[in-house]
């Protein structure tokens, strides 16, 4: 794996830190400097033109990093402004930046948020560092509203490391943290960075490993690790010129109860798009002829009895159960034959409703929850899913088996280890994002991609889809939009 894309906890990431300073016999204070080095360096490359600076310091490590950001800020000619938070006194590495900022500056408590922020360029949040598991209090949560209202005025704000107030294992929020434009992180990537609330906190995220040799990361298992768009071309080479229909997977989309035909109308479209061979539906007796008509690809039945839909399972290849689907008894019916048939199967909407209710694992199916139903298959409220959207993948895995995709920003993919697809954006969120995706984790299960790979990969090209679909603007995007761009995702 490597060593830039894997994912670690705060813990993890400090073990790193004392590596490199006892093992590698690098001083703390020389990856001091050269992280606030990086910081700089990204600063001036987003900011070329910053002529002021305000660098706000915690008692931490962190804020020796902002102490050390403010010499070399003022060396490139800005005016610099260095506020300390107050509480203790820094010590170590952090008491040694501070006293080399003396020697050419001055600090002063932080101010009131309309007493001078507003007139600085640039803001640099130095105040907690990868250790903060509380909610912030006092002093350091004045700094943090005052840096987030001087946001709210247009001045842009550069988080070190990751932005204070949010977790770094988690990506939850702890009561209220810095809204950053721009995250310089240092040694090894922070899971939080990533999902939950990270994504809406750290703005851009630019990584620098610091020097630090890769051989450093052996021996330490990371959470997880980031995935790329290259991926797709392993999972997803160029098919041989001797390839036929069969070769690619007879996928089933079982859903369209009364009232809900375009759910399973978008989950077979995208499966046709993401290159299986066949796709039929399996829907009611009245949307047979309507979704013929509406996608002459497809091969749509109505089914009513468990003896006519056992028959198209018998000749599908993968099962994707859920779009549509209701919760009544020809719901129930048709979710307990996809899950008794012994074959692949993505699960998703009501299917994972009635799983909730009758809950049993499978070892090689895929999960795709968003965050409620995540909860119900949990037993425990949404907010406590994302608060810990790691944990409960992790959990969901346990108790249910397969691959799980927790969808949501930073959607995470969690089988015998975690990934996390960093693309996608806000206009996804939308009726209709999940159907096009459990479509298109079929049409890789029936490619012959195991259940933790297809869950990989589907969640990459269903975000990647959605990123070219969204050329055009965010708002209004729509699952048709995503479902047309994925032809040339699904050819790297």
């Amino acid at each position: 794996m490597d060593p830039e894309r894997r994912l670690y906890a705060a813990a993890q990431v400090r073990e790193l830190d004392r590596r490199a300073i006892e093992e590698q016999g690098i001083p703390g204070y020389t990856l001091m400097r050269r992280a606030a080095a990086a910081a700089w360096r990204a600063a001036h490359d987003r900011w070329p033109l910053l002529r002021s600076v305000a660098v706000i310091c915690g008692a931490g490590n962190n804020g020796g990093d902002g102490y050390e950001i403010a010499r070399l800020a003022q060396a490139a000619g800005c005016a610099v402004r260095v506020c300390e938070t107050g509480g203790r006194a820094p010590r170590g590495d952090a008491a040694t930046a501070r006293a080399a900022w003396l020697e050419v500056g001055a600090v002063e408590p932080l101010p009131g948020a309309d007493n001078g922020f507003f007139h600085a360029d640039l803001l640099i949040d130095a105040i907690f560092g990868t250790g903060l598991a509380r909610p912030p209090q006092g002093a350091e949560l004045a700094a943090i509203e005052a840096i987030n209202a001087a946001r709210a005025r247009g001045v842009p704000v550069l988080a070190v490391d990751l932005p204070s107030g949010l977790h770094a294992d988690t990506g939850a929020e702890l009561g209220t943290a810095v809204r950053a434009d721009l995250t310089v992180t240092f040694i090894g990537r922070k899971l939080g960075l990533y999902t939950g609330q990270g994504p809406g906190r750290t703005g851009q995220v630019v990584f620098d490993a610091l020097g630090v040799p890769p051989a450093l990361h052996e021996g330490l298992a990371p959470l997880g690790e980031l995935l790329d768009a290259a991926d797709l071309r392993r999972w997803l080479p160029r098919r041989p010129r001797t390839a036929h229909k069969g070769d690619h997977g007879h996928v089933l989309v079982i859903g369209g109860d009364a009232g809900t035909i375009g759910a399973v109308l978008l989950a077979a479209r995208a499966a046709l798009r993401a290159g299986a061979g066949l796709v039929s539906v399996a829907t009611r007796s009245a949307h047979a002829a309507l979704l013929a008509a509406a996608q002459p690809e497809l091969m749509s039945r109505g089914v009513e009895s468990s003896g006519e839909l056992q028959t198209l399972i018998g000749r599908a290849d993968v099962i994707a159960v859920g779009p549509g689907l209701g919760q009544g008894e020809w719901g129930a019916m048709a979710c307990a034959e996809a899950f008794a048939a012994g074959k692949p199967v993505v699960v998703d909407a009501d299917a994972l409703n009635l799983l909730a209710r009758q809950p049993r694992g499978n070892p090689h199916w895929v999960l795709t929850p968003h965050p409620g139903e995540a909860g119900r298959l949990l037993g425990i409220a949404t907010a406590q899913v994302q608060a810990d959207r790691p944990g409960a993948a992790l959990e969901l895995r346990r108790r249910y088996g397969g691959a799980v995709l927790l969808k949501g920003a930073g959607t995470l993919v969690q089988g015998q280890t975690l990934a996390l697809c960093p693309y996608g954006n806000p206009g996804m969120g939308v009726g209709g994002m999940g159907d096009a995706l459990t479509g298109i984790i079929a049409a890789l299960l029936g490619q012959g991609l195991d259940a933790e790979a297809a869950a990989r990969a589907g969640a990459l090209a269903h975000a990647l889809a959605g990123d070219r679909a969204a050329g055009g603007g965010e708002r209004g995007l729509a699952p048709s939009d995503l479902i047309e761009a994925l032809r040339v995702v699904v050819n790297p």
